[in-house]
């Protein structure tokens, strides 16, 4: 993810479950100054989100933890800039143990970040793709799209996928990421002939 891909926090979105549970939101200030708020009329079709800006990393992991202790939420959603010391192993660890006895799910945000080690469950890279043509506009924007590239986890393979969101459906679709031009442009025809 580029540090201030503004298409991640769609991604994000589109992963927690449905519900009418509010989504506590987190952030730390360089965060909220490099990446901008999220605009949250624009992100939930009526979903509350409760956000916060904290100036310290330590803080704001700490409000994330206090977040996966509350029944009362549908996710926990923390935005995380660099690589700062707070950030380290034991501090995933602690969000990922709190976020399985909670059963709620959380994701940080890590921009401009280098993959360090992490406790997380499932480590993804997600850069925004141009969107899917609008069935009925072509000069309008339709379902958004992301490069979604699962680098390490326990539960699931790892691989890059591209990943949509079906407005229609609510939904995220995953389909394999072509590595070659050719073959995703046609059926595949000469490649075979040409291989026999």
């Amino acid at each position: 993810m580029t540090a201030a891909d503004g298409g991640v926090a769609g991604f994000v979105l589109s992963l927690v479950p449905q519900g009418d549970a509010p989504i506590l939101w987190v952030q730390d200030c360089l965060s909220e100054r490099e990446a901008g708020r999220p605009y949250l009329p624009g992100l939930t079709t009526g979903r509350r989100v409760i956000h916060i800006t904290l100036s310290r990393v330590s803080d704001a992991l700490w409000a994330m933890e206090e977040g996966l202790r509350c029944a009362a939420l549908g996710a926990v959603i923390g935005e995380v800039w660099g690589d700062p010391p707070a950030l380290d192993f034991t501090a995933t660890q602690r969000l990922a143990i709190r976020a399985e006895s909670a059963g709620l799910p959380c994701w940080l945000l890590r921009r401009a970040a280098t993959p360090g080690l992490s406790a997380a469950r499932n480590r993804w890279r997600i850069a925004s793709l141009p969107s899917r043509a609008h069935p009925h506009d072509p000069q309008a924007p339709g379902d958004p799209r992301w490069q979604a590239d699962l680098f390490r986890s326990r539960q699931a393979r790892p691989g890059i996928w591209v990943a949509s969101h079906d407005r229609a459906a609510d939904r995220l679709d995953f389909s394999a990421a072509f590595r070659d031009g050719a073959v995703a442009e046609g059926d595949g025809a000469a490649e075979r002939r040409a291989a026999g």
